[in-house]
C-alpha cells in the first residue's frame, strides 16, 4: 500500500532522506521513529508528492506519486506536520471546500461529512474560524480533511501534537479503529506513541533507516529484555545472593527508590527462582514485574550510533 524505494532527497551537500526503502501492508500501523531532524517530514512529504526526490521512487497503493500522482494523491489521506489550513475559513467550510476539492459528490460528502466530524468531536466548532482554535481543535480539523474522502491509505505526521491526554486517547482510539481496514504511517518522535498505535516501527536518523521490525522485537534488543525488577522496602535485600543464582548475569538497585532488578544470562527466564529466592528469604516485596524490555533504550543505541558515524 505504501512502497519506497531508495527514495533520497537532498537539499545541495545535505542529504535529507537517505536511500529509503520501506513497505507498508494493508492492515499495519507503521510507526516511522526517529529524533528531530531525521528526515521523517521529509520522506512523507516525498510520499505525498508535495516535494520531489532528487533519486529514487514511492508508490501509493500501486501507483507511482511522480508518474501517477493524481491517482497516487485519490488513494492517500495525509496529516502534514503543523496541519495547514485557511484561518479565515470556518471548520464547516474547510471541510466543505476540500471536499469539493476531492471531487466528492454531494451525497457522498452529505453522508462522510457528519460521521468524520462526530468521530473528531468537531460538532461544536463547524462555525468557529480556524484561526480561533486552539492548537490541540486545529489538529482534529486536519486530521478530518485527511480522512474525509474515506482513503485507503492514511500519513499522520505527528497526529496528536497539541492533544491533551483526553484528545489523545480519542484520536488514538480513532487511528486504531481505522487501521484494520487502512494501511497507516505515522511519523513520531514519541515513544509513547509507537506503543499505543504501531504494530511495526521504523527508526530512522540523518536520513538512513536503521531498523524495521515490530515493537516486541525490537524490545528484545533491550538489556532489559526478560530481566526481573521487584521493590522491597526495608528488607535490605542481598545482591549478592541474588546474583549467585545460576542464571543471573548481574543485579542492580536503583539508588533513588531502591527498585532491585535482576538481569538473566542470555536465553535464561529467571523470574521463578527469583520468586522461590524471595520466598526462602521472607522478604516483603510490594511489586514485581517481568520487564519485556525498554524502548527508550534501544532508541538511543541505535539512533546515537548514527549520530556519531
Amino acid at each position: 500500500m505504501i512502497e519506497t524505494d531508495q527514495l533520497t532527497r537532498c537539499y545541495g551537500s545535505l542529504t535529507a532522506v537517505d536511500a529509503l526503502t520501506l513497505r507498508a501492508e494493508p492492515g499495519q500501523v507503521l510507526g516511522l521513529l526517529g529524533p528531530n531532524g531525521a528526515g521523517k517530514s521529509t520522506a512523507m512529504r516525498m510520499i505525498a508528492g508535495f516535494l520531489t526526490p532528487t533519486s529514487g521512487t514511492a508508490r501509493v497503493c500501486g501507483f507511482d506519486v511522480r508518474t501517477q500522482p493524481r491517482e497516487a494523491r485519490k488513494a492517500l489521506g495525509y496529516l502534514p506536520e503543523g496541519a495547514p489550513s485557511y484561518g479565515e475559513m470556518t471548520v464547516r467550510e474547510f471541510l466543505t471546500f476540500v471536499a469539493r476539492v476531492r471531487g466528492m459528490t454531494a451525497d457522498v460528502i452529505f453522508r462522510r461529512f457528519d460521521v468524520v466530524v462526530a468521530r473528531l468531536q468537531l460538532e461544536e466548532v463547524l462555525d468557529a474560524t480556524i484561526a480561533t482554535l486552539s492548537k490541540g481543535l486545529r489538529r482534529r480539523v486536519g486530521l478530518a480533511q485527511a480522512i474525509l474522502h474515506d482513503p485507503p491509505v492514511l500519513m499522520l505526521d505527528e497526529p496528536t501534537d497539541g492533544l491533551d491526554p483526553n484528545q489523545k486517547h480519542a484520536v488514538r482510539a480513532l487511528i486504531d479503529a481505522m487501521a484494520r481496514e487502512r494501511t497507516i504511517l505515522i511519523s513520531t518522535h514519541l515513544l509513547e506513541e509507537v506503543h499505543a498505535l504501531c504494530n511495526r516501527v521504523a527508526i530512522i536518523a540523518n536520513g538512513r533507516l536503521l531498523a524495521d521490525a515490530t515493537p516486541a522485537e525490537l524490545e528484545a534488543r533491550s538489556r532489559y529484555h526478560g530481566a526481573v525488577s521487584f521493590s522491597a522496602p526495608g528488607s535490605g535485600v542481598s545482591q549478592e545472593m541474588l546474583g549467585r543464582l545460576p542464571d543471573v548475569a548481574s543485579v542492580e538497585v536503583d539508588p533513588l527508590d531502591g527498585r532491585v532488578t535482576v538481569f538473566p544470562r542470555e536465553g535464561k527466564a529467571i523470574m521463578e527462582e527469583v520468586q522461590q529466592l524471595l520466598r526462602t528469604q521472607n522478604l516483603a516485596v510490594t511489586e514485581i514485574q517481568l520487564e519485556r524490555g525498554r524502548l527508550d533504550e534501544v532508541f538511543r543505541q541505535i539512533t546515537s550510533g548514527a549520530r556519531a558515524a
